[in-house]
This record gives C-alpha cells, sequence and structure tokens, in this order.
C-alpha cells in the first residue's frame, strides 16, 4: 500500500530538478533573445537582404508633392523621401554596414505589387494605410493625415460633391480617391463620368487643358501641385472631406525585425523633434520652385506624433 506523503525516489528528484532548470534556461533565452538588439540577433527578411546586398530599394512617386517626387534634376525629394531616409540609416545601424539607396519610380497602381513582390523594399509616397490594404503589407506609424477634396478651376460652379453629377472628374488609378468617387456616384446617383489617369500630375493636366472639369484626390497633394505650377490665381480646391487619409511608409508583411525597427526609428524620429522638422521644411517653407503649400500641421497629426514620441515601457 503506497502511503500518503512518501518522499519521490533521489532519481526522480533528480531528474524534476533537470528538467526546471532546462524550461527555466529555455525561458530565458528566449527571454534574452527578444531583448537582443537586432545587430545581436541573426538578421532575417529585409535586414538579411540589405546587408547580403548591400542595398536598400526604394519605390519613389514622380509627382506627389511634396511627399515625393521629381526636382529639376530628376532625384527624388520630399517629406517621404526625407523620412525614408533617416529608416535606411537606421537600418545600416542594425546590419553594422553602409548601404546605397536604388531607386525606383512607381505609381498609384503599381506601388503595392512593387512591395509585395520585393521589386522595391519600402515605398516613400503619399500611401493611405487602411484595412484592405494591411491584409497584403505594413506601414510605418502614420507621418501625415489627409483626405478626399476635389480641384477645380476658379470661376468654377462646382463647390461640393453634388456638384459633381454629371461632370468629369480626373482620378488617380490605383488611389483611394477613385474608389471613394465611385462610391459616392453610386450611393448617390450622380452619374460622375470618371477619367483615370496613372499619375497624379497627368490628372491635374486634364483640367488645366479643359478636358476634365474636377481632379479628386487628397487635400495636400492638390495645394502642392497647385504650388509646384505657381499656380496659386487659377485653381482652388473646394468642398468637405470625402474620406480619411492617414499616410505611412509602405513595406513587406511579416517582416518582424524590419517592423521592429520602423516602430522604433519613428518613436525617434518623433521624440527628438525630426519629423517635425520636416514637416515645416516640406510644408511651410519654400519648395525649390519657389512656391509654399503654406499648410500648417493639423491637431489631429499634432496629437498622433505626440503619441508616438512615447517610448514603450
Amino acid at each position: 500500500m503506497k502511503r500518503i506523503g512518501m518522499l519521490a525516489p533521489a532519481s526522480a528528484l533528480a531528474s524534476a530538478s533537470a528538467g526546471a532548470a532546462w524550461l527555466a534556461a529555455a525561458v530565458l533565452t528566449g527571454l534574452a533573445a527578444l531583448a537582443l538588439p537586432v545587430q545581436a540577433q541573426e538578421l532575417t527578411g529585409t535586414l538579411a537582404k540589405a546587408r547580403s546586398t548591400g542595398a536598400i530599394t526604394i519605390g519613389y512617386r514622380e509627382s506627389s508633392v511634396p511627399f515625393s517626387y521629381l526636382n529639376a534634376r530628376k532625384e527624388p525629394i520630399g517629406y517621404s523621401i526625407e523620412l525614408c531616409r533617416s529608416l535606411v540609416s537606421s537600418i545600416e545601424d542594425a546590419v553594422n554596414k553602409s548601404l546605397a539607396i536604388k531607386w525606383v519610380p512607381v505609381t498609384s497602381d503599381s506601388r503595392i505589387d512593387a512591395v509585395v513582390s520585393g521589386k522595391v523594399d519600402l515605398e516613400c509616397g503619399s500611401t493611405t494605410s487602411n484595412l484592405e490594404r494591411q491584409k497584403r503589407v505594413s506601414f510605418s506609424p502614420t507621418m501625415f493625415v489627409s483626405g478626399t477634396k476635389v480641384l477645380v478651376k476658379k470661376g468654377s460652379p462646382i463647390k461640393s460633391f453634388r456638384d459633381l453629377a454629371g461632370k468629369k472628374v480626373a482620378v488617380t488609378a490605383g488611389t483611394t480617391n477613385e474608389k471613394t468617387l465611385r462610391e459616392l456616384s453610386d450611393k448617390f446617383k450622380l452619374g460622375i463620368n470618371l477619367l483615370v489617369t496613372p499619375d497624379h500630375a497627368e490628372s491635374f493636366g486634364l483640367v488645366k487643358s479643359g478636358q476634365a472639369d474636377a481632379f479628386a484626390t487628397d487635400d495636400v497633394l492638390l495645394y502642392g501641385l497647385i504650388a509646384q505650377d505657381a499656380a496659386k490665381a487659377n485653381y482652388e480646391v473646394v468642398g468637405d472631406f470625402l474620406s480619411y487619409d492617414p499616410y505611412g511608409i509602405m513595406y513587406r508583411k511579416d517582416d518582424p525585425q524590419l517592423n521592429k525597427l520602423i516602430v522604433d526609428a519613428f518613436q525617434v524620429l518623433a521624440e527628438d523633434g525630426e519629423i517635425e522638422r520636416q514637416y515645416k521644411r516640406w510644408f511651410l517653407r519654400k519648395l525649390p520652385t519657389g512656391e509654399s503649400i503654406n499648410l500648417p500641421m493639423s491637431a489631429q497629426l499634432e496629437t498622433i506624433i505626440q503619441t508616438m514620441s512615447v517610448k514603450a515601457e
């Protein structure tokens, strides 16, 4: 008969003790791995690719003023481009290697596939982060908040989206604005004739040439195009916001090392004021064309950046 409270044999105790020690060591090893900086871990994903190739490939836009566009020398410049340069510096620190930047032009229609396929590592433009897109790609913390509005020639009778009934409206392929206008037209039975173009400059060109009555895209991009074209006397942005569009830097999903690096880098950029400095440079000061968008930071974006600057415990 087995006695209650009988001591276990010494061999069993030793085995249990060894098992507990092994489990504790495994847990500590796992925790230590989580706490290690990227430099001390085996590199994976985009960081491993950057280390082996010595380069990062950035997708840029040609006319997303002032986020990502070409200057007179056909070089990518802008608010998003400068933030991406900061991210490249953080990646260089992580892989302990200087990296060359390879520039690849993308459009609204091609940008997501370019990231998914590996054609570009970072997409640095004016891309809205939403749930539908997050099924395919990842996004950095929010760097800007915009929304769909409408650009028209001054003197136009169009003052709100309801005035677009039966009108020709230019939109850029692959944008949330195209989707918004289609949904509004269907919901309110406006019969809008959408003219879809490959990029914002072409959409703006349709209004300038009189082929379109209006151009619908994010308000800040409209202000940027007007400033770049030195055309404030000829065009205006009208109506209420028709959508909510938070912008982020786009990169591949399922890349935990890169994701952590980008989140941490944005926290530092927000904390030391670099995001605010770049905002002032591109939205309040004169652009290379000599014009200024003169768009103060919204209270909403100020709150987002303040929250971002707080380091996670």
